[in-house]
């Protein structure tokens, strides 16, 4: 299972370091954004960016308080999805089964890691994410302050985010807005290098598979 979590403090940055204008768009919570010059906003409409070698930022350093209060530090070395949330967001609990799904079905092979970014406690996110069999962790940053860990073109411009990072901790990745489908992602994991997507579970009756 994942190994990404271990006993120690949290590096804390203030989280005034963190653009005004891009805090307050992702604490505003499911967005569609057009472009805004500089700052380099893209649509939250499920569009995928893939990074060359050349347009890649260096190793993210992510640490922070998960929703259960566990202190979590990234450790590279395996194939990571981090996805920004929070639970009032539609596409994102939309997105969530997928999500929890596919953690399950890679058993430890890749690691997933959640960032919300609003709920008004982490016992609300907590709360949530049992409701929906969430166990992989997730840091609680109403502050904005994990998302510093994310620089340039790799920052979350909308809720959803969902990042790809490869095995020494690069994101190669990205998806803006709600993830596409199941295939999308697991090929972005394996273009990462991840293992093969996992067989996808069985539909219920009267419900297409994923394709």
């Amino acid at each position: 299972m994942s190994r990404s979590s271990r006993a120690t403090r949290p590096l804390r940055r203030p989280a005034s370091l963190l653009p005004a204008v891009l805090l307050s768009v992702l604490l505003a919570g499911c967005s569609n954004l057009t472009g805004t010059g500089d700052l380099d906003y893209v649509p939250g409409n499920g569009g995928v960016v893939e990074f060359a070698f050349g347009d890649q930022q260096p190793p993210v350093e992510l640490s922070g308080e998960t929703t259960t209060g566990e202190d979590y530090t990234f450790s590279p070395g395996t194939v990571t999805v981090v996805n920004v949330w929070w639970s009032g967001c539609g596409p994102c609990i939309k997105e969530m089964p997928m999500l929890t799904e596919l953690y399950a079905a890679y058993d430890g092979d890749v690691d997933f890691l959640g960032i919300n970014i609003r709920d008004t406690s982490a016992a609300n996110a907590r709360s949530f994410e049992l409701d929906r069999g969430v166990d992989y962790p997730s840091i609680y940053a109403p502050d904005g302050d994990a998302l510093l860990a994310f620089t340039g073109r790799t920052s979350p411009r909308s809720t959803p985010t969902t990042l790809v990072l490869d095995e020494s901790g690069v994101v190669v990745s990205l998806i803006n807005g709600e993830i596409p489908s199941r295939t999308t992602l697991t090929n972005l994991v394996e273009d990462a290098g991840g293992p093969p997507a996992p067989a996808p579970p069985e539909p219920t009756e009267g419900e297409p598979a994923d394709g």
